[in-house]
């Protein structure tokens, strides 16, 4: 499976990161398990939350290259809402949740950020990503400015910083998978934004 990295910053920009190869990661036996011990010992060596997403993007990598469980862990989506969640992993006392979420072809998100540190990767379909920035004014502090969009495939993974401001949205004709990883939501932080009125709320 082949791929980019991004990482996406909380000025709208995003950029391509050094990836490792497919190949150099290859390993016998490598479970689920030895994914969060890993990512949970990545976490512990650091306080800065954008410092360790090279690492964690590497991680990611190497599970979906060589875990066909993770791949198969996901649910049609659903025919009311569009969109179907498993959770993987959410254990209290430990700052991150993993999930795989599968979106039918068409649906999106709102405009959000999420408050933490994120870690996506494409296992199917094709995600069209948006991005913005803020640009407070005088009269709205929470406008937002568009900055770009990105496409992205089968084996690319892109990371967020907390304050990263995007929306996503399956397109091709097939359902969209995704292998997700998010550090612990600072709910105040999190929030929905309004292109109309300006406004943000918080989710």
């Amino acid at each position: 499976m082949k791929g980019r990295d991004w990482l996406v910053t909380e000025d709208g920009q995003y950029q391509t990161c050094q990836s490792v190869r497919a190949w150099d990661l290859l390993r016998d036996n490598y479970r689920f398990y030895r994914f969060l011990t890993e990512v949970e010992d990545a976490l512990s060596d650091t306080e800065d939350e954008t410092s360790h997403l090279p690492e964690i993007r590497m991680l990611v990598r190497r599970l979906i290259v060589n875990s066909y469980w993770v791949q198969s862990r996901y649910l049609e989506p659903s025919s009311k809402t569009g969109i179907s969640v498993v959770l993987l992993y959410d254990e209290l006392g430990f700052p991150f949740t993993v999930q795989t979420v599968t979106l039918a072809p068409g649906t999106s998100s709102k405009i959000h950020n999420h408050g933490t540190w994120g870690v996506v990767a494409v296992l199917k379909g094709e995600e069209r990503n948006t991005f913005w920035q803020r640009t407070p004014d005088l009269n709205f502090h929470d406008k937002i400015e568009r900055t770009g969009e990105l496409t992205l495939f089968p084996g690319d993974i892109i990371s967020y910083t907390p304050d990263a401001i995007h929306r996503v949205e399956a397109v091709g004709t097939q359902p969209t998978v995704t292998f997700n990883i998010y550090g612990e939501t600072r709910m105040q932080e999190r929030f929905e934004f309004d292109t109309v009125s300006h406004i943000a709320r918080n989710f």
